[in-house]
């Protein structure tokens, strides 16, 4: 861990779960972790629902990129520029997306790192770590309902975890037109999207059931939040060919 990362990402994370564990009335850190995501997301929200709106607007355009792919599938320069062109035009910035992966890869990170140290610290807490305004519990109790013990891998929250993100990535694939399938020129877009539903979900049962449960159980009600927030949003109109 770099010394910014510790202070700016890893600390706060740190004194947001044991600050919320020390205010539950019955002290589940399970249940900390849960919030504690939840704060996370809300502060992420702008950039997330940014993220959404983009991936949507990306489906929309779908057919017109694919146009675009066959009028210029000899000429890679012309494509790149009518490409950027069409972005330009439908106000989309395809790097928009990025940004809140980025986010939650390193809020990911520091989730983990927290449920690490945690576990491997016994389940006390390291008190240099902790603001001067957070009261530090003598020892964290490591069950999630007094049934999961976060501190080692569980195949169910794992399974769970990788369900989740199946679905939520389902969701964000657009709807293929039959005639388009008889096409026998390749989709790449389309194929590493295809790619993506499996091998995602696939990379988070593997790691989850290796991993401490705890980063299986944020897993879970990260991407939870992540799917209300696609169902809840108002979707745009579909691009006509």
């Amino acid at each position: 861990m770099t010394a910014l990362f510790h202070l700016f990402i890893y600390q706060p994370v740190y004194n947001t779960i044991i600050f919320v564990y020390t205010l539950l009335p019955w002290q589940d850190f399970g249940l900390a972790i849960i919030i504690t995501t939840i704060l996370l997301k809300l502060l992420l929200y702008p950039l997330s629902q940014k993220q959404i709106e983009t991936q949507r607007t990306m489906q929309t355009i779908q057919p017109k990129i694919k146009a675009l792919q066959k009028k210029y599938k000899d000429n890679k320069e012309a494509l790149a520029k009518e490409t950027m062109a069409l972005y330009k035009k439908e106000k989309i910035n395809p790097m928009a997306g990025c940004l809140p992966l980025i986010f939650q890869i390193i809020f990911l990170l520091a989730i983990y790192q927290v449920i690490l140290n945690i576990s491997q610290n016994q389940f006390q807490v390291v008190t240099s770590d902790l603001y001067t305004f957070v009261h530090a519990p003598i020892v964290i109790q490591q069950f999630f309902l007094t049934l999961i013990d976060l501190a080692k891998p569980n195949i169910l929250l794992a399974a769970l975890a990788a369900g989740a993100l199946y679905y939520q990535t389902k969701m964000m694939m657009p709807v293929v037109d039959l005639k388009e399938q008889t096409s026998t020129e390749p989709d790449f877009s389309s194929i590493m999207t295809k790619q993506m539903l499996y091998i995602g979900p696939g990379l988070t049962l593997i790691f989850g059931a290796t991993l401490p449960s705890g980063l299986a159980l944020y897993w879970v009600t990260s991407t939870l939040i992540t799917i209300y927030q696609q169902k809840n949003k108002p979707k745009t109109s579909p691009a006509t060919s």
